[in-house]
């Protein structure tokens, strides 16, 4: 017999870390490779872990609502193996941190340099000197949990040398800023415990606004004569395909034209570079009650209207189901959010890291518009207000976008096809 460790893997591109929700199995089962053992959380996806191996579960390391770094153990599994292979394994499991615990010469710490994303993001935002941290991981690693303890207790100072905090100590005052307490609770205050969906998206928000210069723009758009012709045929449309022909679908096809037409704006910063995707793969947002996912409609510039549509219903049914994939959340380069569905007329969106721009798409309003022959008249009109990275990206190459995107949708009528 050996003991095998299950790690956090990396479910989708840019993810460091997943929130483990469930567990579907518990320590005495026995698991064939591949079937599913936990539901794990990022802020890009729901999934389901597989085991790597076929075997006995020993212990669930990781525990339910905990976040653990990809790559760091969530789990032991027994599994069968031949007496020359399970020798080493044995020697290697009694110098564990679990077999070790007190705090002598022997104890292993193979690890205790090896760093998270994670643990040196959340160390350099609270200024903890990782040299200084006693890790509980295996081989002494230290963990994303160890920092957030070290962060709770507020003893920060505690992990620096000496010299260190003889040096900073007149910043103290200002570290604790950084720290904003809790409010204070009054009668009838309800304290809501923060989730791991909610944690994921609150540090992917976080990351996007201290990491990426965000610059703002907006353009209003004409868009009566789509929307006289979207309603014409959306009762025939969903008769025929049996699914609904939205307004979405029509912006979401005319940014992935324009997009091809500016390929600078399907790009990403790479620090001493930037990449300009060749496919383009828009992001679209969709909410529930209390999460936001982002799902990928993969070359989008290849579908027609028709296509696009549905896949936006696909993809909003298995965001309502919980059965997102990794593979329905990777690859994205630019993202249309339709924020004017819960009737907003402006706002302005965080860009989806490591995209380059988000355009948000605003409700279709009824307004008095002068027209060229100075007449006034009642047209539908929207705002698309676009943010956009000013490492990557600059004004006019912005403007010359947004005016395309505007161009196509105020010419879209009853000659255009959804075909």
């Amino acid at each position: 017999m050996a003991i095998e460790q299950m790690a956090m893997p990396q479910l989708g591109e840019s993810v460091t870390e997943g929130t483990i929700s469930k567990w579907l199995v518990s320590p005495g089962d026995h698991v064939n490779k591949y079937d599913p053992i936990a539901e794990v959380m990022t802020d890009k996806v729901n999934a389901e872990v597989p085991s790597s191996f076929t075997g006995t579960i020993t212990e669930l390391v990781g525990e339910e609502g905990q976040t653990l770094a990809v790559g760091e153990i969530i789990c032991k599994i027994e599994t069968e193996k031949t007496e020359t292979q399970e020798a080493p394994k044995r020697e290697e499991e009694q110098s564990t941190p679990a077999n070790n615990a007190s705090h002598g010469t022997g104890k292993d710490r193979s690890n205790k340099a090896r760093y998270s994303p994670a643990v040196l993001r959340l160390a350099g935002e609270h200024g903890i000197q990782l040299e200084q941290v006693e890790g509980t991981g295996a081989g002494g690693r230290i963990t994303r949990k160890d920092i957030q303890k070290i962060i709770d207790s507020g003893m920060q100072q505690k992990t620096e040398t000496p010299k260190a905090a003889a040096v900073q100590a007149p910043q103290e005052p200002k570290q604790q800023q950084k720290q904003a307490p809790a409010p204070a609770l009054s009668a009838g205050d309800i304290e809501i415990p923060v989730t791991g969906v909610r944690k994921a998206i609150a540090a992917n928000m976080h990351k996007s606004k201290t990491e990426i210069p965000h610059a703002w723009t907006m353009m209003e758009v004409d868009v009566t004569n789509m929307t006289a012709y979207r309603n014409s045929i959306k009762d025939s449309f969903k008769q025929k395909e049996g699914f609904n022909l939205t307004f979405f679908a029509f912006f979401v096809k005319a940014t992935a034209q324009a997009l091809k037409e500016f390929p600078q704006m399907n790009s990403m910063w790479a620090g001493d570079k930037i990449v300009q995707k060749k496919d383009i793969n828009i992001s679209i947002a969709v909410a529930t009650e209390d999460s936001l996912f982002v799902p990928v409609i993969k070359h989008a510039d290849e579908k027609t209207i028709k296509g696009i549509a549905r896949e936006i219903t696909d993809l909003a049914k298995k965001v309502r189901d919980g059965k997102l994939t990794a593979d329905d959340m990777q690859g994205g380069t630019f993202t249309v959010n339709n924020t004017g569905s819960f009737g907003s007329v402006q706002s302005m969106g965080i860009i989806n890291h490591p995209q380059a721009a988000i355009l948000q798409v605003e409700s279709i309003v009824k307004r008095p518009v002068v027209m060229n022959n100075g007449m006034i008249a009642v047209r539908d009109m929207v705002n698309l207000c676009l943010s956009l990275d000013h490492r990557v990206l600059d004004g006019l190459v912005c403007g010359r976008f947004l005016g395309r995107v505007k161009e196509i949708l105020e010419n879209i009528d009853e000659n255009t096809s959804v075909y």
